[in-house]
């Protein structure tokens, strides 16, 4: 925790990046104090910054901690056999890695790849993965940190509706449609130009899913205008399922990252599948519509 927050100089950003809240991780700083009797960190306000006695012990912590992950990765290589082992979202998956695995086992037919799914933060030595793929802002502390592809915003739907309904300009284009929305793309995202309003979202009706993939689904069979992540709708779009009923997509503020920690790199096995999965990224093209909306 006190080097996620050194990083990030910040309570709130530190906690989202580890998956806990704020007054938690504002509590365990306070309490490593308590611990210290020393201030680590000046808090003024919102901003945050290092005291003298926490700059000179964060390269210490720095150092315990690549050690440990070092030792811990070194123990466990027995354990797990050799096999990969990456972490990714389940809608990221299904809809953009799964399509194109076989061409990765079709080059490196002898790893043995395993995959894991989960949209929280994920603890690499405890869970034992060498590598992941993660949509954020790409400010994750002690990790390797790659942009992998930028993600764009796109309202889709079956062929049938849009026929029915037009194409979507505005906002008031889409009091035609039944909208489908999720909780990680609302509606709001592409109201706002790429941004959310958490306040925003209960002003929009429609259906709700918690699922991006059943989103995707839920449009593909006619049940509504749904705005999606271009990487989820790219492959159904291309073979009809769906349509882009929008000419200019929205940039999405978040992109997807290949991370890892830093010792993974020296696998040869992470090195190949960072170079399979960087140039699958660079073959897959921006949705039509792109450079109108800049």
């Amino acid at each position: 925790m006190f080097g996620a927050v050194a990083h990030h100089l910040s309570f709130t950003r530190a906690a989202d990046a580890l998956g806990v809240s704020a007054s938690a991780a504002s509590l365990q700083i306070r309490s490593l104090e308590e611990y210290l009797r020393r201030p680590l960190f000046r808090r003024s306000g919102h901003q945050v910054n290092l005291t003298t006695e926490g700059e000179q012990l964060l390269p210490r912590v720095r150092k315990a901690l690549a050690d440990l992950e070092h030792a811990i990765d070194d123990t466990r290589e027995d354990r797990t056999g050799g096999a990969l082992r990456i972490t990714t979202l389940n809608s990221f998956l299904q809809q953009w890695l799964l399509p194109r695995l076989q061409r990765f086992h079709m080059r490196h037919p002898a790893i043995d790849l395993h995959v894991h799914t989960s949209a929280a933060a994920v603890d690499f030595v405890r869970e034992e993965l060498h590598a992941g793929i993660r949509v954020g802002l790409g400010d994750w502390p002690n990790l390797h940190v790659e942009k992998l592809l930028d993600e764009w915003l796109v309202p889709v739907c079956s062929p049938d509706l849009l026929k029915k309904h037009g194409p979507v300009h505005d906002m008031n284009d889409l009091k035609r449609y039944r909208l489908l929305h999720s909780t990680t793309e609302p509606w709001t995202g592409w109201m706002l130009g790429g941004l959310d309003d958490e306040d925003e979202r209960s002003a929009v009706t429609g259906l709700r899913f918690d699922d991006s993939v059943a989103v995707v689904r839920s449009a593909a069979n006619g049940l509504g205008l749904a705005l999606a992540r271009w990487s989820l709708v790219s492959s159904e779009i291309a073979a009809g399922t769906l349509v882009q009923a929008s000419p200019t997509p929205v940039k999405f503020r978040r992109s997807y990252w290949f991370v890892c920690p830093p010792r993974s790199l020296q696998r040869d096995t992470v090195a190949q599948f960072r170079e399979w999965l960087f140039a699958e990224a660079r073959e897959f093209c921006d949705p039509p519509g792109v450079g109108q909306a800049g």
